[in-house]
């Protein structure tokens, strides 16, 4: 048996947008905490003003520029007549391979901030438990649409 290597396509470029903007989010509202938590010290114990929250747009900042598009950049996807593949992790690395035949349920689907950049995720579901669920962000809309479309009607050839 010999082991056909596939070469993986990038997720979108204005994926890395909705990244980015999910990240600053998460650093908002963290800051946001953190700036109440600086403000009880501060009553309470005297302690200067922005002794816990004053690192935490530096933090924000090399996130968002720098740890980021780390993290686009290690996602990547092939979609083949009989399979998908999905590869993610920059510490972690896994490369995910769902054979058509073993989907059961294909979803496409898009919040605000991707409808904005023009990207969705494919969702598959497979049959059993652990790892059922397979997500592919970040790919252009008809795209996604035209690997369920694929997919499903190479699942409609299928006997049962």
């Amino acid at each position: 048996m010999t082991l056909e290597i596939v070469p993986l396509q990038p997720l979108e470029r204005g994926y890395l947008r909705v990244l980015r903007i999910r990240a600053a989010i998460g650093w908002l509202v963290l800051w946001g905490v953190l700036t109440g938590v600086d403000g009880v010290l501060h009553a309470r114990l005297g302690l200067p003003f922005g002794w816990v929250s004053g690192p935490v747009p530096a933090l924000a900042v090399g996130s968002v520029v720098l740890l980021v598009p780390r993290r686009w950049r290690r996602w990547g996807y092939a979609f083949t007549d009989r399979e998908l593949h999905v590869a993610q992790g920059w510490l972690v690395r896994t490369h995910t391979v769902v054979p058509v035949s073993r989907v059961q349920h294909i979803d496409v689907s898009q919040g605000p901030l991707e409808r904005s950049a023009g990207v969705a995720t494919l969702s598959l579901h497979t049959a059993g438990t652990e790892g059922s669920l397979v997500r592919l962000p970040g790919i252009r809309r008809e795209r996604a649409e035209d690997i369920r479309d694929a997919i499903r009607s190479r699942i409609g050839d299928t006997p049962w």
